[in-house]
């Protein structure tokens, strides 16, 4: 009987080419079932994981279940905090047993949370400092060739912030 000849073509989903790296870094942070990652919103339904999303799972040291760490907005919070008890239940059913004892909830910035990223604009210069001119005006003429004007305030920031740390 001839060997039966593949219809992909030497082709694989692309889910199958990365199962093994997401089960690796959820493992990292306490994930045994890695689908709690990756089903969040059928797991805690649609309302609660556009608000909540899972961080890690800690372990006790006795032994007996685990804490599953959520983070949402300080605005959110409160309504997370009313449906711990109902994500527990369905966190657990996922696991098929009673794994996680315990939801604590970490608070975020408001900014940033549906991109799954804070907003930090670094460091911010003390009032009373103003930049010198000096490099002000070749940082300017560093930007200048730049038709982005967006892109060109950014060069520009860039060359003040470089030029202004240079050692004379």
């Amino acid at each position: 009987m001839p060997a039966r000849s593949s219809s992909t073509k030497g082709f694989k989903q692309a889910a199958s080419l990365i199962t093994k790296r997401v089960k690796e870094a959820s493992e990292t942070r306490g994930f045994a079932q890695s689908r709690l990652l990756t089903h969040w919103e059928e797991v805690a339904g649609k309302d609660t994981a556009k608000i909540a999303q899972p961080v890690k799972v800690t372990y006790n040291k006795k032994g007996l279940g685990a804490s599953l760490v959520l983070i949402c907005n300080g605005a959110n919070a409160p309504f997370v905090e009313m449906e711990k008890e109902n994500i527990r239940a369905r966190v657990n059913s996922l696991y098929g047993y009673n794994a996680i004892t315990e939801i604590k909830i970490t608070q975020t910035a408001a900014t940033g949370f549906a991109e799954a990223q804070a907003v930090f604009d670094g460091p911010q210069k003390p009032a009373g400092s103003s930049p010198n001119p000096n490099i002000s005006r070749a940082a300017q003429e560093m930007a200048a060739s730049v038709n982005d004007p967006e892109f060109s305030r950014a060069l520009e920031a860039l060359a003040q912030n470089v030029l202004s740390k240079q050692k004379t």
